[in-house]
């Protein structure tokens, strides 16, 4: 009897202050009477931009033009006209050597020459007169062609003693010095063209009817991380190798300072068309749903799960096929926090970085 007592005041006096708690004033303690406040999260517009459709595959640099420059002539090197790795044009004068025993021949040669045309011109007076038999004209005539023959590779015997470059390009290292003596045939120094450079390549037979003469080429070279050089594909092997099921093809590669250098290894894209207008959006703004591919598209502060089709890759961006148009609002971080149909917001301009992580603050 004496706990029943005891009971009912402790009773009224909890009524009393869940009475009292309803009447406290809002914001005192407890999520506000809007409900949760809206999520913040990263947003991005989807852009239209050109997209190409490439493959990119390694190759190795050669000279468009190189050769060995030998002599064609035996003889003494007297003068050295060029510098190591330095430019040459075409034709510029590169060993000289000794002339002398050449031009002594071609001296020699001349005055038979002008022998054999004087005696020719008098075989034919007389022959004119029937004064000599025609045998002795044809004979005058033959010799005169014979040391003609004679002048002719004499001149051409003292025309090699001067070393010319074939082309323009640039020189290498030279392994002989004036004054050394040369032979037919011995190696003097490389004449390598830089400019354009050629590059070929190996692509799998699936893109053969892809491929095209003038097809841009971009290269790419561990030696120059931030360069990018251009050219276009110059012609297409007419076979298929069998054992690779690879067709090769060359691109010539503009190289105007001389950068890239024969025999380098560099990474090639063989760009096949360009889509002029593709809509992309960041790889982190797609969230899959088992199999298929979602985005959340904000509209008016609400998230909307969109289910969207991919096409071709970029670094870092993905073309989207269908679910998004151009200027379409998508997140890019903080799907995780959020749901379809959820309401959200993203950071302000002025938003510290804590702020992201702390809705409430904004």
């Amino acid at each position: 009897m004496h706990r029943l007592r005891l009971i009912a005041p402790a009773f009224a006096f909890a009524l009393l202050l869940v009475a009292c708690g309803s009447d406290a004033p809002e914001g005192a303690g407890g999520p506000p009477a809007g409900g949760m406040p809206p999520t913040v999260v990263e947003t991005v517009r989807v852009e239209s931009r050109a997209l190409p459709d490439y493959f990119e595959t390694v190759g190795t640099l050669r000279a468009d033009e190189s050769a060995v420059i030998r002599p064609e002539v035996d003889g003494k090197i007297t003068k050295i006209h060029f510098g190591e790795g330095q430019p040459v044009a075409a034709g510029g004068l590169l060993y000289s050597l000794d002339a002398a025993l050449v031009q002594a021949d071609l001296n020699e040669a001349n005055a038979n020459l002008e022998n054999s045309r004087r005696a020719a011109a008098r075989a034919g007076e007389l022959a004119g007169k029937q004064l000599i038999a025609r045998s002795d004209l044809d004979s005058a005539k033959a010799e005169l062609a014979v040391n003609e023959a004679r002048a002719a590779s004499a001149r051409t015997r003292l025309s090699k003693t001067q070393i010319r470059a074939p082309f323009s390009g640039v020189t290498g290292l030279r392994s002989i010095s004036e004054g050394d003596f040369v032979n037919v045939g011995q190696a003097l120094v490389d004449l390598v063209r830089l400019d354009p450079m050629e590059v070929d390549l190996r692509l799998p037979e699936v893109v053969l009817s892809q491929l095209a003469v003038g097809q841009a080429v971009v290269l790419g070279a561990d030696a120059y991380r931030e360069d990018r050089f251009n050219g276009a594909v110059v012609a297409i092997a007419p076979t298929v190798d069998a054992g690779g099921r690879s067709v090769s093809i060359r691109a010539r590669i503009g190289n105007p300072e001389g950068k890239l250098k024969p025999g380098m290894s560099v990474r090639a894209r063989i760009i096949f068309a360009t889509k002029a207008e593709a809509l992309m959006v960041p790889e982190q703004a797609i969230w899959p749903n088992g199999e298929q591919k979602m985005v959340y598209v904000v509209i008016d502060g609400v998230a909307k799960l969109v289910p969207v089709t991919l096409g071709a890759r970029q670094p870092g961006f993905v073309e989207v096929l269908t679910g998004l148009k151009a200027g379409d609002e998508v997140v890019t971080a903080g799907q995780q926090k959020i749901r379809d149909g959820a309401k959200v917001q993203t950071p302000k301009p002025d938003a510290k970085p804590g702020d992201a992580e702390n809705p409430a603050a904004n």
